[in-house]
């Protein structure tokens, strides 16, 4: 495929995309904003849907997940609807859809982090603590001496006119507010014979010290000088929260200054620890991304893109039969069993939603999942050069080789040789490398939102991801290269599949 200027601009719109994206609420808030730009429409779940052939909708659930679909335009049906139309005399519309595949990457945007609890508030040993519980299956030991920060959202009480309401609301402190500090080596002598980190006692993020926040509070209330609340836009004879109980007041107001509100408009929030430091492209030749939550937001981004691009023009679903998706789910890094997880009636409730505009025949949809085929995109381990025997020798995916297809026996991917063909073979025509991955026999193999929506759905399925190595890490790393790849790939499979689908015949 040519090396269009999309491709080369790609690497540096995703670096905008991951420092934007603090949060999965952030990723998908930044998602919103380039779907809207790109001419998508949004749908509200709580609504009904009035969607037209040839064009383009997305929708969100909890502000953590977003499903993009473009309605293809081509006037390919399936036959016994055609024929039902006719016998009925009803004139056959040209730009009908229903019947037809669902052509779909799926990805995530959470990543494994550090959340505070609903209760915050830890003082000991003279510190203001922050309470944190640990998500997902972190590399826990990188938190510690980084610079962290915080970010998420908040429901804040907003009253106008006598009328109270309740936002939901984005907040991202942007510079470094707390630090989890490593302990002396000279209190701990073995600690380079083995460390192991206690996720309850060892990673409370330190905010202040509890000496210099009661000085500067007394010093406040004398009216003498201003306190350090102040230099975030807090007045010293502002109220402070009636609920401080739950959280340090000095957190609360930084976050009012943030939103714009007083502390004591603040109701309730979700909120996670950050590394400030941004995302970069680095190594002597400039060929790495280094940068956290690249699992997923590298490929969660690449198929936005990528589903963006194909179809941005006037032409670009004339001859589209289907309809183009992307969606990305919260909390796969914890199994995702939620209401916005893919475990949830999400994905089978878009498609249903979709193809119910078009026909009342409960019987298409069950035709149309048989047509349709996803993506499951999920970042892949690369081979460590430290740790060569962690990966058998005919699969060891590689910096710079292109997107990593996935297979597992026991279906921990949802992989087989009729979708890893036709994902392959789009690769091909298009001369993208592509790589192949199975974990040894005598390892655990991890698992992602695949085998969930094959299972759940009943929709055909192939596991890949970009390789990346520190997966897990609050400092992960990818090549500038895979992250053009998977573009390329995906672009080409949203404005391809289905005339290659049609192709091959299994059952």
């Amino acid at each position: 495929m040519a090396n269009d200027q999309a491709s080369s601009d790609v690497v540096s719109d995703l670096m905008d995309f991951l420092n934007s994206s603090p949060t999965a609420f952030h990723a998908v808030d930044v998602a919103k904003k380039l779907l809207r730009s790109a001419g998508y429409e949004q749908v509200s779940e709580r609504e009904d849907w009035k969607l037209e052939a040839g064009k383009k909708y997305f929708f969100t659930r909890n502000h953590s997940t977003i499903v993009a679909f473009a309605i293809g335009k081509s006037i390919e049906i399936d036959y016994t609807i055609y024929m039902t139309l006719f016998a009925n005399g009803l004139e056959l519309m040209s730009r009908y859809v229903a019947g037809n595949g669902f052509y779909i990457v799926g990805a995530h945007t959470d990543s494994p982090c550090l959340k505070l609890k609903p209760v915050t508030k830890v003082t000991k040993g003279g510190y203001l603590e922050v309470g944190v519980q640990t998500y997902g299956g972190g590399l826990w030991h990188t938190w510690f001496d980084r610079d962290l920060t915080l970010a998420g959202r908040v429901i804040i009480m907003e009253e106008k006119d006598g009328i109270v309401s309740y936002l939901h609301k984005l907040v991202r402190i942007e510079e470094p507010i707390m630090r989890i500090p490593t302990l002396a080596i000279h209190l701990d002598r073995g600690v380079n014979d083995g460390f192991k980190v206690n996720t309850q006692t060892h990673l409370l993020p330190v905010l202040a010290t509890s000496i210099k926040a009661e000085l500067n509070k007394v010093v406040a209330e004398n009216g003498q000088v201003e306190n350090e609340a102040q230099t975030y836009g807090k007045k010293s004879n502002e109220k402070t929260t009636s609920d401080n109980s739950k959280h340090h007041s000095l957190l609360l107001q930084l976050l009012a200054s943030q939103l714009g509100c007083k502390p004591d408009d603040i109701c309730d929030l979700e909120l996670q620890a950050c590394d400030t430091q941004p995302s970069t492209i680095a190594g002597a030749q400039k060929e790495f991304i280094f940068s956290g939550r690249l699992d997923n937001l590298c490929m969660s981004f690449c198929s936005l893109k990528g589903l963006i691009d194909a179809t941005s023009s006037e032409s670009s679903l004339e001859d589209e039969a289907g309809v183009r998706m992307v969606a990305l789910f919260d909390h796969e890094e914890v199994g995702s069993d939620s209401a916005q997880g893919a475990g949830s009636p999400a994905m089978l409730t878009a498609l249903s939603r979709i193809t119910n505009s078009y026909t009342s025949d409960p019987k298409i949809l069950e035709k149309a999942i048989q047509k349709s085929f996803l993506v499951s995109a999920d970042m892949a381990h690369a081979l460590h050069p430290n740790y060569m025997d962690k990966h058998e020798e005919n699969h060891q995916p590689k910096l710079h080789g292109g997107l990593v297809i996935k297979s597992n026996a026991n279906q921990r991917y949802a992989t087989n040789s009729v979708t890893s063909f036709l994902f392959r073979e789009i690769a091909s025509k298009h001369k993208i490398p592509t790589q192949d991955f199975v974990v040894r026999n005598d390892m655990p193999c991890g698992s992602t939102i695949g085998p969930i929506l094959a299972s759940g759905v009943g929709i055909r399925t192939v596991d890949v991801g970009a390789p990346q190595l520190s997966m897990h890490s609050i400092r992960e790393m990818c090549a500038v290269d895979d992250v053009r790849h998977a573009y390329q790939h995906f672009k080409a499979y949203f404005q391809e599949f289905s005339h290659l689908d049609s192709k091959i015949i299994v059952d």
